[in-house]
């Protein structure tokens, strides 16, 4: 049940937003093999309770309803991912995007894709994805990035990168993540949680790894600025190119196809106002 007392506190935390980074840190040190390049890592299962949120961000982390999923959480400067180690992508994605976000010096240029030192099982290394026919897909974009040297960096670690269709990746998830930049920068901040669905009970995998291709993809968006609300979309792993409100959906439609609780430190009334709506025009 989210009747539970951080939800309730989350009515104190959406007075006014913050609209700062995920970390207040300002460390640009580059990466480096070895390095530790986490806040800090948690591994748990789906079953297990999370700790009670400290802010309206921890308290907005998605919830992982199916029953023995493999989640080790991993804080960045600019996203939290929670890794799935068994199929070697992660979970869910999850950033603050804020306007500020959207535009900075920072850029991705010169920054190379690298294995994640921190995450558990096999590592995954830029060869598996060699020569598979994939794209190295971010999940959360490097141009929600630009902002911080050491979050552009992060952006490029493993953990946050499934294998996904060319023509997707540079085509409609690319158009996507160009719409949340421009509400961002509408509103003043959005949350945002990318991710893989898995559909097929057996699935494809690249590399000595054993990446996990995903059959789809997820993307949910809420804004807490003046009225409420959310939304989702859904894309097949594979080329195309369709109108944006062809792949929308509500978050609770989304939610029923992963099986993932988004945003479920938000008040009940609010949560189930914001995400049974689907309609594009909102935005």
């Amino acid at each position: 049940m989210k009747r539970n007392l951080a939800s309730l506190c989350l009515l104190t935390l959406l007075v006014g937003l913050s609209g700062c980074a995920l970390s207040t840190s300002r460390n640009h040190r580059p990466l480096m093999a070895g390095v530790r390049v986490a806040s800090s890592v948690e591994t748990e299962t789906a079953e297990e309770e999370p700790s009670a949120p400290k802010t309206e961000f921890e308290a907005l982390l998605p919830r992982i309803l199916k029953a023995g999923v493999s989640s080790q959480t991993l804080r960045r400067e600019g996203y939290v991912v929670s890794y799935n180690k068994d199929n070697r992508i992660p979970n869910w994605v999850m950033w603050h995007l804020t306007g500020n976000h959207t535009s900075g010096p920072f850029k991705r240029g010169g920054v190379k894709f690298q294995t994640d030192p921190e995450a558990d099982g096999p590592q995954v290394t830029t060869y598996d994805y060699a020569r598979s026919g994939y794209d190295r897909g971010h999940m959360c974009p490097s141009g929600d990035n630009k902002w911080s040297q050491r979050a552009q960096e992060q952006s490029f670690l493993l953990t946050n990168v499934c294998p996904q269709n060319h023509q997707l990746n540079a085509g409609d998830w690319n158009e996507m993540e160009l719409q949340c930049r421009r509400w961002a920068r509408q509103y003043g901040d959005t949350y945002v949680v990318a991710g893989p669905i898995l559909l097929n009970r057996r699935h494809k995998t690249i590399g000595q790894a054993k990446v996990v291709v995903p059959e789809a993809f997820f993307k949910v968006v809420l804004c807490l600025r003046g009225k409420p609300k959310a939304i989702g979309v859904i894309y097949r792993n594979k080329a195309g190119n369709r109108p944006k409100g062809d792949y929308m959906n509500s978050v609770g439609q989304v939610e029923r196809v992963t099986g993932i609780d988004f945003f479920p430190g938000l008040p009940d009334e609010m949560e189930q106002a914001v995400e049974s709506r689907q309609d594009l025009s909102e935005w």
